[in-house]
């Protein structure tokens, strides 16, 4: 497949993650009486990946997020040479998909994206008031075994078929986990893709939100690769 349109798959994948999954954040969550809360962001999330890993997963891997590149470089299952492409069109996807929301969450009155819109943080801008450290520290762990489960689920072991499902699934248990935290990123792009528009503590703090997906996806591929994986089976 040519590069061209592995990148376009990650630039859409993306995009769909964002805009649903953030957007069932901004739009859905708190509706009165009808509001999804923080279940339904969850799944969500998860069903944006499991319908676009199904959808586009044979064109460029459905990564849709640095940290899974990063993590199956180091797991061995991707090429270094391929990561800075994957990872701007990642990030050029989410931002799109984050202009996109903005647009359309404005079109209600009183809508103001300073207050969040659903970006990732710490301290008093973690939604249940969690430290840097915690976030630090669940960030990493989640995003270690998110690619572990990547790298489990599409296996040449593993039963054939099924890895988007798994995959989907993996991401909803995360952002049930997380939500309270850091607002659930494990990933680099969503995390940027709505920290440009609400535009000042978000950005302040989207170095973490970097660091510690990337450090958690290093982690996970390199415990796969080593532990994990049978080199016969390759």
């Amino acid at each position: 497949m040519s590069m061209g349109k592995r990148l376009t798959a990650e630039f859409f994948g993306t995009f769909w993650l964002v805009f649903g999954g953030c957007g069932s954040a901004v739009i859905a969550a708190g509706y009165p009486e009808l509001g999804i809360g923080f279940v339904g962001v969850a799944l969500a999330f998860g069903l944006t990946v499991l319908t676009m890993a199904y959808a586009v997963g044979h064109i460029s891997g459905a990564h849709f997020n640095p940290a899974i590149s990063f993590g199956l470089v180091f797991g061995g299952r991707f090429a270094a040479k391929d990561l800075f492409p994957y990872i701007v069109a990642q990030v050029i996807g989410a931002i799109a998909a984050g202009g996109v929301l903005f647009m359309i969450a404005s079109g209600k009155a009183g809508f103001d994206a300073a207050a969040g819109f659903a970006s990732n943080g710490y301290g008093e801008h973690s939604p249940d008031g969690y430290s840097m450290h915690a976030a630090l520290m669940i960030e990493v762990v989640l995003t270690a075994f998110f690619v572990l489960i990547i790298m489990g689920v599409t296996d040449k072991r593993a039963p054939a078929g099924f890895a988007p499902l798994a995959i989907g699934l993996a991401l909803t248990l995360i952002h049930l986990i997380s939500i309270p935290v850091t607002n659930t990123s494990v990933n680099p792009a969503r995390s940027t893709g709505v920290a440009l528009f609400q535009g000042s503590w978000a950005i302040s703090q989207l170095w973490l939100f970097w660091l510690a997906p990337l450090v958690g996806g290093a982690i996970g591929g390199l415990i796969y690769r080593f532990l994990l994986e049978d080199k016969q089976a390759r």
